[in-house]
């Protein structure tokens, strides 16, 4: 499936994962449940969202998940009230044209020994709706059109749209090839013009990001517009994007937050994260950490609910600056000739090679794409060669079941149990969740917590998670909220995404905890940031790599909306190179200052750096020395940046928006040199400067007419003091005189010869070194 096909039918949906009662185990007291190691809290809770999430599978059964999210949002009463009164005055349909027009239709009706409780295009060769308006047709023949001729022609002509992008999706979905995507997206194009929305959602998203088809923001703009006046969320948000970044439109946050509203009420959860981000750092609107829970939680809800026991994927967050400075270290991607290295391992039955490979591709990573049939295929070859991981992760795979390895309880208890039995924590977390789920055999808490408890020990992210949830509940343990924070906090610190939404639950709640809005907000904004949409991260980075800087920059740009540090940075980066074409040239050094700004207020300190740097030289904005001062001192004080340290060093050698003092410019140059190996070259220089620049200061404040006055010469160097300087004088003329005739004796050089003259730059003002 392609990634925008998951954004849009996942992500941006609100269609939540409804879990079958056998992975669901309630919580013991009121107020709380616990589905798959997810906290959920019910009634009883003071915040907004407990109303919504009381009944969260129950309600999808019931009712369409986008009036479930406005219900979120305080807006149930209206929605259900106009949803009864649809339910209630269904409308009746009248037969128009026929033997029976304007009478009513009758349902169901007999035709051709057949009853139909609907509108019917059997019989007839033009493909219209008609229903009879008596039970037996055949026997009095009264009948009419369901529909006029226009409305027939518009459905058949709908028809077509939709049969034509469902061939583009499918070619989409089972393809992976470059030139069968870009086949799909003319499928789509066609459907589009046809005025299929989510053929116009997907073609216009491929146009924003230059995805198979050319980019074209122009394009693009004109079909958000167009889907949002038919009410699309997902039309709604990309036009607050537009004009939130500038693109294709005049710049204005106050539209864009309108839009992003609206797509929001929609229950489009991008907007929602916008949305949440926004109030989380004040922007465009009056900073509010309760509002932004609202928001962060409500997306956390679905990314956590979408979370499996394999953990999901892994989010790349890949820094472009670091990228530039070190290829390929910084961002943990392994090379081609790495990975083949491996896979020749696994082939001779490197074991320890065959279980790396398939976590990789497991979880996809690291360069390697997501592919549970080489995964499945490695753990197989692994496991028959007796590898407890191996056999533990196999017992997750049949636990969870995909399209390529079927859902099996039987067979993932028996690879738990064996790899449990060697003494694998993956196998005794399995084995774990078989009892405390019941899956393939009795629930048994007390099996369930020592198994836990056995992985947890080893440091097992799984087993900490589902101890924390035990303990969190009192299932088969006595309730106790520290040692759940405990458990979770460990988990956490392995990364598990769950845990993170298990604290933020709890701080959100004050459970276990006094409640801190702040904390909160902060989990579940990691929570969503490890949702399915980042793994545009990834497709902007290798649209850079490919040079195509404009469609890396738009995709970081969306992310960067999101709230996503990396995706801030990286876009400032773009911006800052001049690689992207466009934004027009005298734009770019302002928005790039705003995106530096983001990514610094979130503790990113090359971006702090930057904005002294900014300032210093005046890009995007008026020169300003004490600014510059003030954010080398925070990059200094926050983050002990070296470059921040010796950047301050300067200014105060130079008195740039602060005093001059000498002393304290050797202190920060001092201080630049310990915290970095890196630095300690420019600060001897510096500093050899800086002890020439005291000689002379010193030099200049003394009287040399009197320090001289009590000098005696010959005191000091003797009586005949005058012979050796002569002496010295006369050694230093004849060096000259032997140098210059040896250059007049050198062969001349050939006519038509010169030497190339190095272009001179402008001597620089004060600038610090980079």
């Amino acid at each position: 499936m392609s990634l925008l096909d998951e954004e849009g039918n996942q992500d941006e949906s609100l269609e939540s994962k409804t879990l079958s009662a056998e992975d669901q185990v309630k919580d013991h007291s009121t107020g709380t449940r616990v589905v798959a190691g997810q906290i959920f809290l019910e009634s009883g809770k003071s915040d907004s969202q407990s109303e919504n999430e009381e009944n969260f599978d129950s309600q999808e059964e019931e009712k369409e998940n986008s009036l479930e999210e406005l219900n979120s949002l305080e807006m149930s009463n209206l929605l259900n009230k106009d949803l009864e009164e649809a339910e209630i005055q269904s409308p009746v349909l009248t037969a128009i044209g026929g033997t029976a027009d304007g009478e009513p239709c009758h349902f169901p009706f007999l035709f051709m020994e057949k009853e139909y409780a609907e509108c019917t295009a059997d019989g007839r060769e033009d493909g219209r709706l008609w229903c009879a308006t008596t039970y037996d047709y055949k026997k009095d023949q009264k009948w009419g059109f369901c529909e006029s001729e226009e409305q027939s022609n518009k459905r058949r002509q709908m028809q077509e749209a939709e049969d034509v992008y469902q061939i583009g999706m499918k070619i989409l979905n089972e393809s992976s090839k470059k030139a069968q995507k870009k086949v799909a997206y003319q499928y789509l194009l066609k459907a589009a013009d046809m005025n299929h929305t989510k053929a116009m959602e997907k073609v216009s998203y491929a146009l924003l990001f230059g995805d198979y088809l050319k980019q074209n923001i122009q394009s693009s703009k004109e079909l958000f517009e167009k889907l949002t006046e038919e009410g699309s969320p997902k039309g709604q948000m990309a036009l607050g994007f537009l004009y939130a970044s500038g693109l294709g439109v005049n710049s204005s946050q106050a539209k864009a937050l309108v839009y992003y509203t609206f797509g929001a009420l929609g229950g489009n959860l991008i907007a929602h994260m916008i949305l949440g981000y926004r109030y989380w750092a004040g922007i465009g609107v009056l900073q509010s950490c309760e509002s932004a829970l609202t928001h962060y939680r409500l997306v956390a809800n679905h990314v956590a609910s979408d979370i499996s026991l394999t953990g999901g994927t892994v989010v790349q967050r890949i820094r472009l600056a670091d990228e530039v400075e070190n290829p390929g270290m910084a961002s943990g991607m392994l090379e081609e000739d790495l990975i083949q290295y491996y896979q020749f391992l696994a082939e001779k039955g490197d074991v320890q090679a065959q279980v790396g490979l398939g976590q990789l591709h497991l979880h996809g990573g690291r360069g390697v794409e997501q592919n549970h049939q080489r995964a499945f295929e490695y753990f197989n070859q692994a496991a028959n060669a007796g590898n407890s991981h191996a056999m533990a992760f196999l017992g997750k795979m049949y636990s969870e079941g995909s399209d390529v390895v079927p859902q099996s309880n039987e067979t993932a208890l028996q690879y738990f149990k064996k790899a449990a039995d060697m003494g694998n924590p993956v196998g005794q977390s399995g084995l774990g969740m078989a009892y405390l789920y019941g899956r393939g055999v009795p629930v048994n808490y007390e099996l369930a917590l020592k198994y836990f408890q056995k992985a947890a020990e080893q440091g097992w992210v799984d087993g900490q998670l589902q101890l924390g949830s035990m303990y969190y509940n009192g299932i088969g343990v006595k309730k106790d909220y520290k040692q759940a924070l405990k458990y979770f906090n460990l988990a956490s610190q392995g990364g598990h995404i769950l845990a993170f939404y298990n604290l933020a639950q709890m701080h959100a709640t004050g459970t276990g905890v006094m409640r801190s809005c702040h904390t909160a907000v902060e989990l579940f904004k990691n929570v969503c940031e490890r949702g399915r949409w980042s793994e545009r991260l990834m497709t902007a980075y290798n649209s850079y790599k490919d040079g195509d800087s404009n469609s890396a920059v738009v995709q970081y740009l969306l992310l960067a909306e999101q709230g996503y540090e990396v995706a801030q940075s990286n876009a400032a980066f773009i911006l800052d190179q001049k690689e992207a074409s466009i934004v027009g040239e005298n734009e770019t050094y302002p928005r790039a200052l705003l995106h530096w700004n983001r990514a610094a207020s979130q503790g990113y300190t090359v971006a702090r750096i930057k904005l002294g740097d900014y300032h210093f030289y005046g890009f995007g904005t008026d020169v300003d020395y004490e600014t510059a001062f003030i954010h080398y001192r925070l990059a200094s004080e926050q983050q002990h940046s070296a470059q921040a340290m010796f950047n301050l060093g300067y200014m105060h050698e130079k008195g740039l928006g602060i005093k001059q003092d000498i002393h304290l410019a050797k202190r920060f140059y001092d201080m630049a040199a310990e915290a970095s190996p890196d630095a300690q070259v420019p600060v001897f220089l510096a500093l050899c400067k800086l002890g020439v620049i005291y000689s002379l200061q010193y030099i200049r404040e003394i009287n040399i007419r009197e320090v001289f006055s009590h000098i005696d010469m010959d005191q000091l160097l003797g009586p005949e003091w005058d012979l050796y300087l002569m002496t010295i004088i006369a050694l230093l003329l004849g060096t000259i005189i032997a140098y210059r005739q040896r250059q007049h004796q050198a062969i001349p050089r050939a006519a038509g010869l010169r030497p190339a003259v190095p272009q001179q730059e402008p001597p620089p003002e004060h600038q610090p070194p980079q």
